[in-house]
């Protein structure tokens, strides 16, 4: 996408449309306070933070949750938040999780946000830099989606009516390009007061691409699930989980 920086798709606009977003938050804050437990308690860090949807509810299990967030705008939705001022929030590139010396037990990156990182030397350092965070029993956890659907686009692009209404029609419309493996995409709203355009690119990993990253940062797999709930990981699998320690 031609001059697309990341905060075009996380500033104050984003920022607000990005809280209407919902996932499998419950069973993912399960999933990580378990791996709290099996790791010896805390503290845990959160890349790309966000809004909070994962942090707070696990900060309410009397887990320390630190976080690292690019986006300032997402930190002040974050803040407004009950519980939000008392998490420690670093504002600047996950790939550097620039945290001083600080250590952690679990390190998470939740909602495919891995792939926010547009190349391959990106996700890389980010592997790095959280072994360099990383206790000597704590774990990674990542979660991802699996591309294997890309291959059904035609001419490597698309256009989906994810809503219709009387009143509006919301487009998600991408584009593929499988060398770089970056999809650009937006999400474009029709509406009668105007169109709005929400952009976002992602360089898309595959599962064992993100196994030979994790060997370059001197990690290896332990788990892999096709969801938070430790669903088997199979070929039809969309979705990915996977935990990484030394």
């Amino acid at each position: 996408m031609e001059n697309y920086h990341p905060m075009d798709s996380y500033n104050e606009s984003g920022a607000a449309d990005y809280e209407h977003l919902r996932g499998d938050e419950a069973h993912a804050v399960d999933f990580l306070a378990g791996s709290v437990e099996a790791a010896g308690g805390g503290p845990v860090l959160e890349l790309a933070i966000g809004t909070g949807r994962i942090a707070l509810p696990l900060a309410e299990r009397g887990v320390r949750v630190d976080g690292v967030e690019l986006s300032t705008h997402m930190v002040d939705l974050l803040r407004a938040k009950p519980g939000g001022a008392d998490l420690d929030v670093f504002v600047g590139d996950m790939a550097e999780v620039p945290v001083g010396d600080r250590r952690y037990k679990l390190v998470y990156l939740v909602y495919n946000t891995l792939f926010n990182l547009l190349t391959q030397d990106e996700q890389v350092r980010c592997f790095e830099s959280v072994a360099e965070h990383l206790d000597d029993d704590g774990v990674f956890v990542v979660e991802a989606f699996v591309p294997a659907y890309l291959h059904r686009l035609r001419d490597d692009q698309y256009v989906d009516a994810e809503q219709i209404g009387v009143g509006h029609v919301k487009l998600d419309v991408g584009r593929h390009d499988p060398i770089a493996q970056i999809l650009d995409e937006s999400h474009v709203v029709l509406a009668p007061e105007g169109i709005k355009v929400f952009p976002i690119v992602c360089r898309y990993a595959w599962p064992s691409e993100l196994d030979l990253m994790a060997r370059l940062a001197g990690l290896r797999r332990r788990e892999r699930w096709g969801g938070w709930q430790r669903e088997e990981f199979t070929a039809q699998s969309r979705n990915c989980v996977s935990v990484y320690g030394r």
